[in-house]
């Protein structure tokens, strides 16, 4: 029962990740054709709780389909098992949110 919830955890974090993906692309994009610094962009990110939301919404999202990901691919090939297995996959998940919202944090308010 608990793979199937985690694979369906997947399956959703991925949807949601597919427009967020496309957003950051589309930013990505819309700032190196406009010729912006890295300073304009840091200027306008800055004190916006829509990037705030936007990205943090993108980190919590990556965290938790690439935990569960890397929970897969270790037990196929590392052969990690039960209790390893699952403490494996919450320390990378809460490594990935943890690197991820400190850089979050750090263009949006610091």
């Amino acid at each position: 029962m608990l793979s199937l919830r985690l694979y369906m955890l997947q399956r959703i974090t991925a949807l949601l990740m597919a427009p967020l993906v496309l957003g950051h692309l589309a930013v990505m994009i819309y700032a190196i054709q406009g010729g912006l610094s890295a300073a304009e962009i840091l200027g306008r990110t800055q004190g916006s709780i829509a990037w705030f939301l936007f990205y943090g919404l993108f980190v919590a999202a990556v965290s938790i389909h690439g935990a569960i990901g890397l929970r897969t691919v270790v037990h196929e090939w590392g052969g990690l098992k039960d209790t390893a297995l699952e403490v494996f996959m919450w320390v990378v998940g809460f490594a990935l949110f943890a690197l991820g919202a400190r850089a979050v944090w750090a263009v949006t308010f610091a």
